[in-house]
């Protein structure tokens, strides 16, 4: 995602939808409830009706189904290229014959690949409904409020508001490169200028943070901020949508297990168990 989409995830988060209306604390404990149980459950059936309720919540927050799983696709690869390895380097029996004696698949090293897959979409999309129905100030708040300590809800609290000064930043600097004719993919022009003038631009990235930290030092240290100052937070309720909604996640979340407990032998490969 490219930085000055921030901004437009911003935006979205801040809509006024049934999800998005929600109490922090309660959207976070539930997508974090969600992501635990779905990286240890090792049948196929709870990612694909987690993945289901997930989809159901994406709908009534209004989010752009398209929209989302782009998302979903541009961090995909971080979990997936791990994943693109595991059918070759697990021992079972083998399904898929290479032409070289090293190169085969195995069944336990397949259905340990699905069940990774399963868990790493579930996870990635929970991660992108959070992101775009929770304003970052939000989770860094909800966070604090359930207890995170205290100097690194104050770094995550100056990160989230310095991150926007930096996209402001980036998007003069290169408001400035345009308005002067250049492009960095311009293949007319030498490819070593090309990069120097990129690398100033990345250098002149690094001298306006320091000084912008070193203005918000001056100005944090001039307003008596210490060590022992109290870290604001606005005051929220939780209502009966809250528990509804936590309440709906934590239902699903029994009835699955107990569905996996007393019925998997009537799901098929769905309640196989597929861990090594």
């Amino acid at each position: 995602m490219a930085i000055e989409e921030v901004r437009t995830l911003e935006m979205i988060s801040s809509k006024d939808t049934i999800i998005h209306n929600l109490e922090g604390r309660v959207k976070l404990v539930a997508i974090l409830l969600i992501i635990l149980f779905t990286v240890f459950s090792d049948r196929l059936i709870v990612p694909v009706v987690l993945e289901a309720f997930l989809l159901i919540i994406m709908y009534l927050a209004e989010l752009s189904f398209k929209e989302s799983f782009k998302r979903v696709l541009l961090l995909l690869p971080f979990g997936g290229f791990v994943i693109a390895f595991q059918p070759f380097i697990h021992p079972g029996n083998i399904i898929w014959q290479g032409p070289y004696s090293w190169l085969f698949i195995t069944d336990n090293g397949l259905n340990w690949t699905v069940l990774l897959f399963a868990r790493l979409i579930v996870c990635l999309t929970a991660i992108v409904i959070l992101s775009s129905t929770s304003p970052m100030q939000e989770v860094v708040q909800s966070f604090r409020k359930l207890g995170m300590p205290r100097d690194l809800a104050m770094i995550l609290t100056i990160m989230v508001r310095f991150l926007f000064i930096f996209v402001d930043e980036l998007r003069d600097i290169r408001q400035s490169m345009a308005s002067r004719n250049f492009d960095a993919f311009n293949k007319a022009i030498s490819y070593k200028w090309r990069v120097k003038q990129v690398g100033y631009s990345i250098a002149m990235m690094f001298l306006k943070a320091y000084e912008k930290g070193e203005t918000i030092y001056l100005s944090m240290a001039s307003r008596c901020f210490s060590d022992n100052s109290a870290l604001y937070h606005a005051r929220t309720i939780i209502g009966k949508r809250e528990y509804i909604y936590l309440g709906s996640v934590i239902i699903i979340i029994v009835a699955l297990e107990l569905i996996v407990l007393f019925y998997s032998n009537h799901l098929a490969y769905f309640g196989l168990s597929l861990s090594l």
